[in-house]
């Protein structure tokens, strides 16, 4: 009976191939042999693929008791258990993964992307790290050890690693590219510049490569200030995406749930927010969380790491707790029926206490020990775009709102390389980009004006012109004093592994570089003008522009 190579269930992969030194261990041609055993391996694979993982995980216990020796068994119960939020069991099965997959360098670079799931980098790194070292001639293994320690910011050991993997395998694009990113990453844009023309000019590499090397020029002559022909650049990078993948899809799906969040959000009542905090006023499980969101690329990640810095602040740094655990599961897409405001008001109490408890687990996974701190700080740009609920969920939380010129914010965005998704495929035109940033601003232009919970704006130009007096009006709308250690903040952040997209500047001085970058790209904006000044008058960016509003005390 064949099996599958690999599956993939919400980001997380897993095998059921196994490698030759598995397949000639006794477990394994037992369970071979046992018709029974194999078909109920399978039944928990399909029940796993369709998001069934509380039924499947029962027959992957068994299944791993009975044939102790498989690492597929193992890895699938550790995808089992993370999706039920039993972190325990998911880092236990994977530490089984580590001893019985020792030798095999695929399983252990999967094995890094699931403990990086789990917020374990040092586990993740780990694995990387030997399977480098078994498979010393594995592009894979060299690269993906190599995309790890750039994040952590170690660009030498970086590139001795795909130089290694250079000395293997003289002719890979992908290492190639991958030497340019690390040189523009030391800031040789020049050398840069000249690889990529080069990978360029030749052809080769796969499609995926070619579109990186199309992104990543663009990002070089951006930085040279070479803007016209950057901006070309981007747009055949953008084109090349839209052809070798299903964009239309994406959009579609994107679509759908933006015309259910703007129909939620025409519902809602000023009284029904005040409703949610009276009868939330008594409840203490979220007194102290804060939501840190507003629109990807306006300096959330910047003030996450100097409130983060603050001793009495546990910082949260992307998770997805909000969105599988609450956003998920309250707004769930086609067949199912919108969500109204009607019914996210009469939520019942027990629901509401079933979905903010596997919120705080989902969020709690990194931590070990004890959780003492008097502030969480949940930063994640996502969750502005659903914050009817999130208030719903959370309205004694504190909201705070970054700001940044709209069009920074779209032209940053535009500049962006991100694994596809409904969300980020906006990112492909600078239509589309203008569109999602309507999309999250209106959410909180209409919350903001029926308000009844506490929030605050913080604009990202402040913030890099004066780090201190913005952290410090922001701190103490968190009800702490300004601490030393927020003045620090870089040493704080670069002992820490940053999820967020703009990992690489968060240990970099504060600069203003950014600030009014869309002058060089006017003419590009130009035909959305009409569309940005609504939001250029809403936050105050249309002429001088003014300190960003105040937290609103609520009665």
């Amino acid at each position: 009976m064949a099996l599958v190579n690999v599956i993939e269930v919400g980001g997380f992969g897993f095998y059921t191939q196994p490698n030759m030194a598995q397949s000639l261990q006794p477990d394994f041609a037992r369970l071979e042999n046992s018709p029974s055993d194999l078909a109920r391996w399978q039944k928990a694979q399909q029940q796993l693929l369709a998001g069934k993982a509380a039924i499947a995980l029962p027959a992957y216990r068994e299944l791993t008791t009975k044939f102790p020796g498989i690492a597929n068994l193992w890895f699938e119960l550790g995808t089992a258990a993370s999706f039920e939020l039993d972190f325990e069991l998911a880092r236990k099965a994977f530490g089984r993964v580590e001893v019985l997959a020792d030798t095999d360098a695929g399983v252990l670079v999967s094995l890094s992307q699931q403990y990086h799931r789990l917020r374990q980098p040092v586990r993740a790194r780990a694995c990387l790290s030997r399977a480098s070292e078994i498979a010393p001639s594995s592009s894979h293994a060299r690269l993906s050890l190599a995309a790890w320690l750039e994040r952590e910011r170690r660009l030498d050991e970086a590139s001795e690693q795909v130089e290694a993997s250079l000395s293997r395998n003289p002719k890979d694009a992908a290492a190639f590219y991958y030497r340019a990113f690390l040189l523009h990453r030391k800031g040789n844009a020049a050398e840069a510049q000249t690889l990529l023309r080069e990978l360029i000019q030749t052809g080769a590499g796969d499609i995926t490569v070619k579109i990186s090397c199309f992104h990543l020029l663009a990002m070089v002559l951006d930085e040279l200030g070479q803007y016209a022909e950057a901006m070309e650049w981007l747009l055949k990078a953008k084109a090349l995406t839209r052809q070798h993948n299903n964009v239309a899809a994406l959009e579609q799906t994107y679509d759908k749930a933006a015309r259910r969040r703007r129909s939620l959000q025409s519902q809602l009542t000023p009284e029904m927010v005040r409703r949610w905090r009276s009868i939330a006023r008594d409840r203490d499980d979220a007194k102290k969380l804060t939501l840190l969101g507003g629109h990807p690329r306006s300096g959330t990640t910047l003030l996450e790491q100097i409130l983060a810095a603050h001793p009495s602040v546990r910082a949260f740094d992307e998770s997805d707790a909000f969105v599988v655990e609450i956003g998920d599961k309250l707004f769930a897409a086609d067949p199912f029926p919108p969500l109204t405001a009607a019914a996210l008001d009469g939520l019942s109490s027990a629901k509401q206490t079933e979905l903010t408890g596997r919120y705080f687990k989902s969020l709690f996974r990194e931590v070990e020990g004890d959780l003492s701190a008097e502030v969480l700080i949940d930063k994640n740009p996502t969750p502005t775009a659903s914050l009817p609920l999130w208030l719903r969920m959370f309205p004694n939380s504190k909201i705070i709102v970054a700001l940044r010129d709209p069009r920074d914010v779209v032209i940053s965005c535009f500049f962006q390389n991100l694994a596809l998704t409904p969300m980020n495929v906006n990112f492909l035109g600078l239509d589309r980009a203008i569109r999602q940033y309507a999309d999250f601003m209106d959410v909180w232009l209409r919350m903001r004006e029926l308000g009844g919970f506490e929030w605050i704006e913080t604009r990202y130009e402040d913030v890099v012109s004066n780090a201190e007096t913005e952290g410090r009006r922001v701190t103490e709308f968190l009800g702490l004093t300004w601490n030393p250690a927020q003045a620090s903040h870089r040493e704080t952040a670069s002992a820490r592994f940053v999820v967020s997209p703009t990992y690489s500047e968060v240990a970099k001085p504060i600069h203003t570089r950014a600030v009014a970058r869309w002058k060089n790209y006017a003419a590009a904006l130009e035909p959305f003008h009409d569309t940005l000044t609504k939001y250029l008058r809403a936050f105050g960016y249309e002429g001088v522009p003014g300190p960003a509003a105040s937290a609103v005390s609520v009665k």
